[in-house]
């Protein structure tokens, strides 16, 4: 199987999605198709017959991130076997983003998209040390396909390619023989860091929010109507004993107009102390907008 990607072309991708896709996509004249996902279902994706609808002509590829930026929906092997599936029949690459892989919760795991047979041709993962390492501004990741055909085209680009990242190559690979309990660790203590910021939300009346399972990212629904302008006015119009609390609007991870205009992505990176007093400044502050808003 080989498929080429012409611009005007199409990839379908869940939304909301790491913003960076629609960046990359618009380098190559590719579009992102979104398969919009909702808050109130935990971003879970839709039946099989409405993703199906949104196949055209044009489609080359279907792309997923699981568990997902900037959701931490994981999704279930079932889900990840019926998106395997219709790329096989429709002849498709299905791009699996598998950065957070190791960070999912409650007994959960995340199903790779090379753990299903008989794709083969059709799987590509992409990974990266980034997040398993909170090594963010190391540029090192790798792209793994059993497709021989497009294995060769990615090792050309690679080629084409200057200045690897030398320093970076040589921290990633120690990090390789770190200690087997290092992500367990890791995991356990983002863990207890979702739990204290999803049950802060759930004490704020009006706020949308399901349990993330994956990553380290919640995307909450607010009872306002702007989420880009109650962040900027968190960061330059309030403070608690001069400290503010700084989000991510959702508006930008999607592709459909309009979407996410009142919800916000908070990331639980900080340490647990921490937390606890950003989410009591993100409590106060919303309620005191909200006064200002009416």
């Amino acid at each position: 199987m080989m498929v080429t990607c012409n611009p005007g072309d199409e990839i379908l991708v869940p939304e909301p999605f790491y913003t960076n896709y629609n960046g990359f996509a618009s380098v190559t004249g590719v579009k992102l198709n979104p398969i919009t996902t909702y808050a109130e279902t935990g971003f879970a994706l839709p039946e099989r017959a409405e993703i199906e609808k949104l196949i055209t002509p044009k489609t080359k590829a279907i792309m997923i991130c699981n568990p997902g930026n900037p959701t931490g929906k994981v999704y279930p092997r079932q889900a990840v076997e019926m998106i395997a599936s219709i790329a096989k029949e429709r002849g498709l690459y299905i791009i699996s983003d598998e950065v957070y892989r190791e960070f999912v919760y409650d007994g959960l795991k995340a199903t790779s998209i090379m753990e299903i047979d008989g794709i083969e041709e059709n799987a590509i993962l992409v990974d990266s040390i980034s997040k398993r390492y909170s090594a963010c501004g190391a540029r090192i990741g790798c792209i793994i396909s059993r497709n021989k055909s497009l294995m060769a085209a990615v090792l050309k680009l690679a080629q084409a390619r200057l200045c690897p990242p030398t320093i970076d190559q040589k921290a990633g690979e120690a990090c390789v023989y770190l200690d087997e309990h290092y992500i367990t660790d890791v995991k356990n203590e983002y863990c207890k860091r979702r739990d204290i910021v999803f049950n802060e939300l759930q004490k704020i009346d009006g706020v949308v929010c399901i349990k993330p399972e994956g990553a380290f990212y919640i995307v909450a629904k607010l009872p306002i109507k702007n989420a880009e302008d109650f962040t900027q006015w968190m960061l330059n119009e309030y403070s608690v004993n001069n400290e503010t609390v700084m989000m991510a609007p959702v508006t930008g991870f999607y592709a459909t107009p309009n979407m996410g205009l009142n919800e916000v992505r908070l990331a639980y990176v900080l340490q647990e102390k921490d937390l606890i007093k950003a989410m009591a400044i993100f409590k106060s502050g919303l309620i005191e907008y909200k006064k200002l808003a009416k």
